[in-house]
């Protein structure tokens, strides 16, 4: 294919389909922009379950960025075995992820692991454990500002939680963890004003635990709608993910941010079985099938209508059938990335339309050795 095809590969009869191809120029556009975006590598705290990866882990560790997040244990493990500084697990851990996250302390004195709470319950069993171990706990109260999905909501009973996770003498007071996935406007100056209102009770919380002769919290917010706002904010940790891969979800509804998509889906089509009608190998269990249709942007195939999916296999309605031919290459851009990638054991990584290396999704599981 021509070179301007940034997406396609030479010699595909050599890979098999389907597989996620991932763009190291793109990726590294992503990551100076999110650290010019911030003004400071500093107050970066990309999230790792879009991607799963050392490669890309150790890329934004070139670029000075020390700080991260995760939602499982096994990630926390993949960025202690990358030698991260500071990794924030941001998921409460309950049942025995909370005796996993203490081994996980352990493991890797070099590195800082903290994690989140937001009730009382939780304060006592990981104070309980951190005492039984003899080391201490570097807590974040979980705030609910809006989305309703976990956390407590920034009011009396959270200054009261945050009090008492300070006085616990096994516990260590981090700050507050605040994640506003709920605000998606299209439109930038709405999307910014709605993130503007939903931090303020936020900020009236910090004030109020600064009455209390507490240190200041520090504060770790936003997601990627949020970003260009929360990474403004001088005294804030901003946490993206979706912006290290992009996806057409994100690229649609948020153009104004600039990222790359750098993960594409290679595909083939697998069967003609009528008129009109083409069959791809990109199943349920090769992409985010979350999603309403289209689950997928097609790069290189224009006026096609996806219309049903299976395990195997996706259907797409099509006007053209004099080009596509059983066997095909196809490429498209999934429109929910995080998910789609962790249905693959390795990224065929691309440079230049040539496959130059394979690298493992290797935090993809629910376990690695803790």
């Amino acid at each position: 294919m021509a070179k301007e095809n940034w997406y396609s590969i030479q010699h595909p009869e050599h890979t098999i389909s389907p597989s996620l191809l991932v763009y190291p120029n793109r990726i590294q556009h992503n990551i100076d922009l999110m650290i010019a975006m911030t003004g400071n590598v500093n107050r970066l705290r990309p999230h790792v379950k879009t991607y799963k990866n050392a490669n890309i882990i150790k890329m934004q560790m070139d670029a000075g960025i020390q700080k991260f997040k995760c939602a499982t244990i096994a990630e926390a493990e993949l960025l202690g075995d990358c030698k991260a500084k500071d990794v924030l697990l941001a998921m409460q851990p309950i049942g025995p992820n909370a005796e996993r996250f203490v081994e996980l302390i352990k493991k890797y004195p070099n590195t800082l692991f903290s994690t989140i709470i937001d009730n009382t319950k939780s304060l006592h069993v990981l104070s309980k454990l951190a005492h039984l171990n003899a080391i201490k706990i570097s807590l974040w109260i979980d705030i609910n500002n809006g989305m309703n999905r976990t956390g407590i909501s920034p009011d009396d009973k959270a200054l009261t939680l945050y009090r008492e996770l300070y006085e616990n003498e096994h516990l260590i007071a981090e700050g507050l963890h605040v994640y506003d996935g709920h605000l998606r406007n299209t439109d930038p100056a709405t999307r910014e004003s709605d993130c503007n209102a939903a931090f303020e009770p936020v900020l009236s919380l910090k004030n109020n635990i600064e009455k209390l002769q507490i240190p200041s919290p520090k504060i770790v917010a936003g997601g990627s709608p949020t970003f260009p706002y929360h990474s403004k904010r001088k005294d804030v940790d901003a946490s993206p993910g979706t912006t290290l891969l992009w996806d057409s979800g994100y690229g649609n509804a948020f153009p104004e941010m600039k990222f790359l998509p750098a993960a594409v889906l290679m595909t083939r089509i697998l069967s003609k079985p009528t008129t009109g009608i083409l069959c791809f190998d990109l199943g349920h269990k090769s992409v985010a099938p979350e999603m309403p249709f289209p689950r997928i942007e097609f790069l290189d195939l224009k006026h096609s209508k996806q219309i049903s999916q299976s395990e195997e296999h996706l259907v797409v309605e099509y006007d053209d059938l004099t080009i596509p031919e059983v066997g095909d290459v196809h490429y498209a851009i999934p429109k929910h990335i995080c998910p789609t990638v962790a249905k693959y054991d390795t990224l065929t990584v691309v440079k230049d339309n040539q496959v130059i290396d394979f690298w493992p999704v290797s935090a993809r599981t629910q376990k690695s050795t803790i």
